[in-house]
């Protein structure tokens, strides 16, 4: 433990300044937030701040609480800590008295005194960053006095406070989730909250809602005139100034934290795409990608993602704002990079959180092509790979239906692709009368070509033929007539109709 002397001394004259220190002073333990006319847990060795002390008279009640208590110190803001009577009070207390210097957010403050006391402790192991922001919402969360979320500009929680005596169904959500769940967010936007927000607002007061949400008292987290973020209060109702004034005092110091959290994850991101690059390319054994991208040993997928407007500024900003969100907004933080223009992820496969059935649901409804290789071993990352890339090639071609495809669920699309290709390679739409209705599809404007694929398709059922067409069956049936009477035709022959499909195939399919 360290001295109150030692503690004003390395937080510096620019925030601190010790009014007097007792020689029998105890060693600082904690740092504890105090308010007059409330019963504050104060203990042996805490530094007490009076955050809301206003008058002399608070300020003289709150250094007795604390001496009664064996407190190592008193924190005011002036000109309290300086007035006659408290120094008097002090004094005869035996209780150091520091001022703190009146620019000085308390956040910050509490911050500071908090590493100064934890300078000793060991480092945490995995992403320091992450606890810092858990420790720094609890000093938030007494600052404004309600239960705290810290999240990013994607509304994914990145930390919240220990404090849990006031909450309801959208807090318990969002924490079990670490995302504000849709249907919450979607109130909170019909409210204009994420628009208050962007206008640089200092607070939000969100009133309680019919659901049942209790009111938020949010403060967006900027640096640099960017938006990083943004706290999320629990409030039984309006908060009064002078605590939304001390709530909002906090966002520079979490925007400090944030950046640094953001660096740390922006370099392990670097280094598993790099890693995940080597896996896809056969360049990294399975055991290191499973050691050091922790994955699972269960059967993965590879997904890959084709962004609208290529390499264009929209379709870079497009790509990155997907790789952040496959990185960190679907459930365990499936593996991704960016190769080649397309977005690479690694995904397990499965029903469960981060599962490849997670990520297809979150990637369906948007303009991206998706592509899914089928399940294999880590060690045959490489060919669901290849399998991924054939199939985003089905439906950038628009042979599949909707935006997302799997290997293994799109055979016959596969079989027909591939038949198609090699049939193309051999030329064997040139041979025959097929040249001449294609022609005159061109020549004219007619469908014949279509027109005979789905005949063949639905033999005998010109009502199914024409439904896929769209057309009248009346229609169909006059198609038929004019394109025999152009090309003279055996239908009847079943070798006729085999080759006619095989041409149509490689036509429509390659």
């Amino acid at each position: 433990m360290v001295s109150v002397r030692s503690v004003v001394d390395r937080v510096g004259p620019t925030l601190l300044h010790a009014v007097s220190v007792p020689g029998a002073c105890p060693a600082v333990a904690d740092v504890v937030i105090a308010e007059p006319g409330v019963s504050t847990s104060v203990s042996a060795g805490d530094l007490v701040l009076g955050v809301a002390t206003a008058d002399v008279a608070d300020a003289v009640a709150l250094v007795a609480h604390s001496a009664e208590r064996k407190a190592a110190a008193v924190l005011l803001k002036p000109p309290l800590a300086t007035k006659p009577p408290v120094r008097r009070a002090a004094k005869a207390a035996e209780i150091a008295l520091v001022e703190v210097r009146a620019a000085t957010a308390w956040a910050q403050l509490v911050w500071l005194l908090r590493t100064v006391l934890d300078a000793d402790d060991p480092v945490e192991e995995g992403d320091p960053g992450s606890g810092d922001l858990f420790r720094l919402a609890d000093v938030v969360a007494s600052v404004v006095d309600a239960p705290v979320t810290i999240e990013d500009t994607n509304s994914r929680v990145l930390a919240y406070s220990a404090r849990q005596d006031l909450t309801d169904p959208a807090r318990v959500s969002t924490i079990m989730g670490r995302r504000i769940p849709d249907d919450v967010l979607a109130r909170f936007r019909s409210r204009g909250v994420f628009r208050e927000l962007s206008r640089g607002r200092q607070t939000v007061f969100v009133p309680a809602q019919r659901d049942g949400t209790l009111p938020r008292l949010i403060v967006p987290i900027r640096m640099g005139g960017e938006l990083l973020g943004s706290m999320w209060a629990v409030v039984t109702g309006p908060v009064p100034e002078e605590r939304a004034a001390a709530f909002a005092d906090t966002a520079p110091v979490v925007a400090l934290h944030l950046l640094r959290w953001r660096a740390h994850a922006d370099t392990r991101r670097r280094a598993s795409a790099e890693l995940l690059r080597g896996l896809l390319d056969g360049k990294v054994g399975p055991r290191k990608a499973i050691a050091e991208l922790e994955l699972s040993d269960e059967p993965h997928r590879v997904v890959v993602v084709d962004t609208p407007g290529g390499d264009s500024t929209d379709g870079e900003g497009l790509r990155l704002a997907l790789l952040e969100r496959i990185s960190q907004g679907i459930g365990r933080r499936p593996v991704a990079t960016e190769l080649g223009g397309l977005l690479y992820a690694v995904v397990p496969d499965g029903e469960g959180p981060g599962s490849w059935s997670e990520l297809r649901t979150a990637l369906a409804g948007l303009t991206a092509r998706v592509g899914a290789g089928s399940p294999v071993p880590i060690a045959d990352l490489t060919r669901s790979r290849t399998e991924a890339e054939e199939t985003l090639g089905l439906v950038r071609a628009g042979l599949l239906e909707g935006n997302v495809g799997s290997y293994d669920g799109v055979w016959t699309a596969l079989v027909l692709h591939r038949a198609a290709t090699a049939a193309a390679g051999a030329r064997i739409a040139e041979l025959g009368p097929l040249e001449v209705l294609r022609a005159h599809d061109l020549a004219n404007r007619t469908e014949y070509l279509d027109t005979l694929y789905e005949w063949l398709r639905f033999p005998g059922d010109p009502r199914a033929a024409a439904k896929a067409l769209r057309i009248h069956p009346n229609t169909f049936r006059y198609r038929i007539r004019r394109l025999l009477e152009l090309v003279p035709l055996d239908l009847e022959d079943p070798d006729v109709r085999l080759a006619l499909i095989t041409q149509l195939v490689a036509l429509r399919w390659s």
